[in-house]
């Protein structure tokens, strides 16, 4: 018998805090997040986070994607909080006209956990995107994710790469 819950509140005395970090791209992997509107964007998706009552630990990334840490509950599912993470943030870009013509995140997105003693080293790693993508692309990166976790990918379904 599978007994499916009938809301998404979780049982009184449930304690948790999860830590992910989730990682997408902009549509094409094009180059659309500019210096002058990003932190406007960062603080929306923030926004956005909070608002499914999820804690927004940091977020930052450069042009062509984003890394969001996130203390993750268990009141909701990772996918549905990406999904609406990405659905708003793309209407709040196209509502504010910062780039031309239509944004869009590409479909997908990495999710990696952490334990409570790994905060420190991820906020950093996410807040120094910038010095970080000096040595490594994005691609090298995100792979490096992928092996480093031991998730099973093939790159054909890994983002649209324009190298």
């Amino acid at each position: 018998m599978i007994i499916t819950p009938t809301n998404t509140q979780p049982m009184p005395g449930t304690f948790s805090q999860l830590y992910i970090q989730v990682i997408f791209a902009v549509k094409g992997r094009e180059n659309l997040i500019e210096n002058h509107w990003k932190n406007e964007l960062h603080k929306y998706m923030a926004g956005i986070i909070k608002g499914k009552e999820q804690k927004s630990i940091i977020i930052n990334g450069m042009p062509d994607h984003i890394h969001a840490f996130i203390g993750l509950k268990p009141s909701i599912a990772i996918s549905d909080l990406v999904r609406d993470l990405k659905n708003n943030s793309s209407n709040f870009i196209n509502e504010n006209k910062f780039v031309k013509g239509k944004f869009q995140w590409q479909e997908g997105f990495g999710a990696f956990s952490y334990s409570h003693s790994h905060i420190e080293k991820v906020y950093n790693y996410i807040l120094n995107q910038e010095e970080h993508h000096r040595v490594k692309t994005f691609r090298e990166e995100y792979i490096d994710f992928l092996k480093k976790y031991e998730i099973e990918h093939s790159e054909k379904y890994i983002f649209d790469w324009i190298e």
